[in-house]
């Protein structure tokens, strides 16, 4: 397919104030190898070679740091994912802020790799709320004004514990889901649970905390930060990183005959987009493809992949006025938890991003399967793919044979002194959870020695539903019971986690062991690569819909 030359490039200032003009903080390079200012008495190059060396170092590394700041707002515009190296602490004050829960019902936290490490969970929450003048200019709807806010971009993006490599996973935001009981942030007040309710009803009923525990609840993932933004906070963003390049394969206008649609008006090819046009991409539907919220998905991961090419090739965002621009929008335009409510914190994140090659960021969407005008996790698929984000493995495969399985140092009890309490999370998105599983389950340790083994019935607002089997424990010295347990049922180790759920150890029985003495070993499957956008491909282009071209 043939592409048009790309269109939209604007003009840039031409004189940049220099560094220190702006309020550079050497502050931030402490530990990073990058001299700041000597202090008295500190030696100074002996020739003019070594001061002309020394001058120019710390800009060059200046200018790679300034880079990477931009690359870091690239990995998220419409549910972004960190905030990058913002050097000026009084954009802390811009910061807005909301409490993540802890304790109970929450998914136990990742377990540190050999080295270490620990993997880094970011849900990316796009609002439609359009509760204010600019929302609903660029979001239309006159009838939701005064209504509760929908989570209508939803993306977990996983970030590797050796960071080699980053995975985001997006969910169509009319996925059928059970969410968790939450309480409303405005009044205090706790909502109850609700059963196979379309999944971004969850930002109304809890803020970003209950669509955090709602995708904690389907995908046994803990997830550690949310950063949220809404449609003017998407425009404010877009102008101020500048044109991004897409694709489309033929003339594309996104309007139907009931004047439903984005507006998106492009010509085929390559055309830079920013602003309101940036929103206008990610919120097409009619037009792309099939005019469903999957295409709609697909279009998002090229953009954000897109995004981060050019930001990482480009050097106009290089320029510290204009980095500062961009540093004012993304902290005015970004609602975050509070474990990553300031500039430093937003600084390390970026850190942390920026290890990640273009090759190695791999997108997809939650296998899905339709119920009437609805979707629900493809049974199997969607469980595959939560497992291997759970479990640490790139969705492009390329690790899955590093993954090694550790064996806890705590010496295990004999079978018949190590309690074990049997919960019943046999149920999924299509069926009840089998009545007299836990019971079933109970009696079947009992026979392998697990006397204290019993039963444990479902209290208010308890899962019910898990796709795989899991053992947890609540503390240290109950590992290796755990993992004993894990053994003489063939589990493996990467089922057992630690969490204060929990007040001993506890089998939770999952779909997939709904019958049988023994649970199937988990296999979990890659996607296809047809279902994967790459950060690294270039020729993406979406597929428009020939109602819907001019």
């Amino acid at each position: 397919m043939t592409q048009n030359g790309v269109r939209g490039r604007g003009t840039r200032r031409s004189r940049a104030p220099q560094a220190r003009e702006l309020g550079w903080d050497d502050s931030l390079y402490e530990g990073s190898g990058v001299p700041g200012p000597r202090g008295p008495g500190e030696d100074e190059p002996s020739t003019r070679r070594d001061r002309r060396r020394a001058a120019q170092r710390p800009r060059s590394r200046r200018r790679r740091a300034l880079r990477w700041t931009a690359v870091v707002f690239a990995v998220l515009i419409l549910g972004t994912a960190g905030a990058g190296y913002l050097y000026y602490q009084h954009l802390n004050n811009n910061i807005e802020t909301a409490p993540l829960s802890d304790g109970k019902h929450r998914a136990p936290k990742a377990t540190p790799n050999a080295a270490g490490q620990t993997p880094l969970n970011i849900l990316l929450i796009g609002s439609d709320d359009r509760n204010s003048k600019e929302n609903l200019r660029l979001g239309g709807h006159k009838e939701s004004v005064g209504a509760k806010p929908l989570a209508d971009v939803q993306m977990l993006l996983h970030l590797s514990a050796d960071r080699s490599n980053m995975s985001v996973v997006s969910m169509p935001r009319d996925t059928l889901l059970d969410i968790p009981k939450c309480q409303d942030p405005e009044t205090g007040e706790t909502v109850p649970p609700l059963t196979r309710e379309m999944t971004n009803v969850s930002l109304g009923r809890g803020g970003p905390d209950c669509t955090v525990r709602t995708w904690e609840k389907l995908t046994g993932i803990r997830v550690d930060h949310f950063v949220m933004v809404d449609f003017t906070g998407v425009v404010s963003m877009a102008d101020a990183i500048g044109g991004v390049p897409v694709c489309v394969d033929a003339n594309i206008h996104s309007r139907n005959s009931k004047g439903e649609g984005s507006g998106l008006k492009l010509e085929k090819g390559t055309t830079e987009v920013k602003g309101e046009d940036a929103l206008k991409w990610l919120r097409t539907r009619y037009g792309f493809e099939d005019g469903s919220d999957i295409a709609r998905a697909k279009a998002q991961h090229m953009y954000m992949n897109s995004m981060v090419r050019e930001l990482k090739s480009s050097a106009r965002l290089t320029n510290p006025a204009e980095m500062l621009d961009l540093a004012e929008a993304a902290t005015k335009a970004l609602k975050v938890d509070d474990g990553l409510g300031s500039v430093q914190k937003l600084a390390d994140l970026g850190g942390e991003l920026k290890k990640v090659p273009n090759s190695r960021i791999n997108m997809t969407t939650m296998p899905y399967e339709y119920v009437g005008a609805r979707v629900q996790p493809k049974p199997g698929e969607a469980a595959d793919l939560f497992e291997l984000v759970r479990d640490d493995i790139a969705l492009d495969g390329k690790d899955a044979a590093k993954k090694k399985e550790e064996l806890s140092d705590d010496p295990a009890a004999p079978p018949a002194d190590t309690g074990v309490v049997v919960q019943n999370a046999s149920g999924d998105a299509t069926r009840a959870p089998l009545q007299g599983r836990a019971t079933a389950v109970a009696d079947l340790l009992k026979g392998k020695g697990y006397t204290l083994a019993a039963a444990e019935r479902p209290g208010p607002g308890d899962d019910t539903s898990q796709a795989r089997t899991a053992i947890r424990f609540p503390s240290p010295e109950l590992e290796g019971d755990a993992q004993a347990l894990a053994k003489s049922l063939g589990l493996p180790l990467s089922s057992v986690k630690q969490t204060t759920d929990v007040s001993g150890v506890t089998l939770i029985v999952g779909a997939d062991w709904r019958e049988g003495d023994t649970p199937p070993k988990p296999t979990p499957k890659a996607p296809a690569k047809k279902d994967i956008e790459n950060g690294a491909d270039e020729g993406a282009c979406m597929h428009v819909n020939p109602a819907f071209t001019w």
